[in-house]
């Protein structure tokens, strides 16, 4: 197992090289530069010019450009946001719970959805259920999240008036200091009355816009794994022995299958994270996405390159645990075989 786990985490190793050269040259194919965006349509003189590009270091040649940037990496230096001349660091730490919350409410969603719906298209197989289910998980996967999450607004925030149109919380009514960062949990210590419904009628059709995508991938990939699962010869044998049909699935089928549901919902971590700059921005939500959408149309590249590189640290991340937790569970995987 420590040889499996030494493995995974070498081949870290060329991934973040690889991402930290993507993080760096994505912000220099944008057109124009942190100059012109903070100097205006009407811009400076040559020589200021000239002196800015060079206090920002961007007078040199790309290659030192890049060494230089992996250079204050290796120290932990992330640099300071042009915009707003705070630390990277502390900018996306002050935003990643916001983003961290509205990813786990929308992967709770797809997982309470799609792991039912899957089992029942499988179980229902070639049957209305079947093709219901699947029609729907095709739908949601390609529906473009930007007009999903415009039509939800539509309907239930500006027709209907059930929910906010934006922000985390109607800070009108409610207003407190926060604590953890996670707007549900901090509403909670707060002990305003309403502020925790208040937080969740804010966060409901973000999460359910940013979990529309995972959830059809995870519908399809339990109905494919509970298939292959439920034509073994073991599923055939329990069922002879006259057990339960709701034990078959749920105890002998569903736990042999949710090895590969369980490594499917790992890596919609990466899918969430995409689908925030989206979903954060059609809502207001004060998350990395939104901060990063405005960090590209400033050019910012400090913040640019940070946020990049953070979130693909933070995907890296959970897809090694998964990847540890499959081999855990199935000892072959971790064997080579």
């Amino acid at each position: 197992m420590l040889r499996f786990i030494l493995q995974k985490i070498l081949l870290l190793i060329p991934t973040f090289i690889g991402i930290t050269l993507a993080a760096f040259m994505f912000v220099r194919l944008l057109p124009g530069d942190p100059v012109t965006i903070l100097t205006g349509e009407r811009g400076v003189d040559p020589e200021r010019r000239a002196a800015m590009m060079a206090q920002l270091g961007l007078d040199q040649p790309l290659p030192l450009q890049y060494l230089d940037y992996v250079g204050k990496l290796l120290q932990g230096d992330f640099g300071q946001s042009l915009a707003t001349h705070r630390p990277v660091t502390e900018e996306f730490f002050a935003r990643l719970p916001a983003t961290l919350e509205l990813a786990l409410f929308a992967i709770l969603i797809a997982i309470a959805l799609g792991v039912p719906a899957g089992i029942l298209a499988a179980v229902k197989r070639g049957r209305w259920p079947d093709h219901l289910v699947m029609g729907v998980a095709l739908t949601g996967y390609s529906m473009p999240i930007f007009w999903w999450g415009l039509l939800l607004i539509m309907l239930f925030s500006t027709g209907l008036g059930w929910t906010p149109v934006s922000g985390r919380l109607d800070i009108i009514n409610y207003y407190f200091e926060p604590v953890t960062g996670f707007m549900v949990i901090d509403a909670w210590l707060s002990g305003e009355r309403g502020a925790v419904a208040s937080a969740l009628r804010h966060l409901l059709l973000p999460s359910i816009v940013l979990s529309t995508i995972p959830m059809a991938v995870i519908a399809r990939q339990t109905r494919s794994a509970m298939l292959e699962v439920l034509g073994e010869d073991y599923v055939r044998t329990a069922y002879a022995k006259g057990l339960p049909t709701w034990r078959v699935i749920l105890v002998h089928a569903l736990r042999n299958a949710l090895i590969t549901v369980v490594t499917v919902i790992g890596l919609q971590i990466g899918v969430l994270m995409a689908g925030a700059v989206l979903t954060e921005t059609i809502f207001a939500w004060p998350g990395i996405g939104k901060w990063m959408i405005e960090a590209i149309a400033r050019r910012d590249y400090p913040a640019v390159q940070g946020g990049l590189l953070f979130i693909a640290v933070l995907v890296m991340v959970v897809n090694l645990i998964v990847d540890l937790l499959y081999g855990w569970i199935n000892p072959r995987v971790r064997d080579g075989r």
